[in-house]
């Protein structure tokens, strides 16, 4: 491992089915929905915070729907540095480069919809 481990890591972490429950577009626009928090969603973000990571939050939900959206997770406690809305509901690649001595900057993790991220280790 080189120096570089040191520095903060950076998530990012969808919010639909990964940090809360997964629900039809139409009911999750709704003024009066609720999010429902997936288990470990609170202490694994605490846990994230503690450590100093960045967290950044993702979403295909239309940027015009960020006030509702901040609002719904604020409401159930989910709290996070960035917010990066309208990426859609197709699949998402991250790419980036790898530090000269060859040590990899960048990794994914793929979880069950609906199961939660307690168990995921970084």
């Amino acid at each position: 491992m080189s120096c570089m481990d040191n520095r903060p890591k950076t998530i990012f972490c969808d919010i639909d089915g990964t940090l809360v429950k997964h629900v039809p577009p139409n009911i999750a626009q709704s003024p009066d929905f609720e999010m429902e928090l997936l288990d470990g969603t609170i202490d694994k973000l605490l846990e994230w915070d503690k450590l100093g990571y960045n967290i950044i939050l993702t979403t295909g939900r239309k940027e015009g729907l960020r006030d509702l959206t901040e609002k719904q997770l604020q409401k159930a406690g989910i709290f996070y540095d960035q917010l990066i809305m309208g990426i859609g509901g197709g699949v998402r690649y991250l790419i980036n480069d790898n530090k000269p001595e060859g040590d990899n900057t960048a990794f994914c993790i793929c979880i069950e919809r609906n199961k939660g991220i307690q168990d995921v280790n970084i």
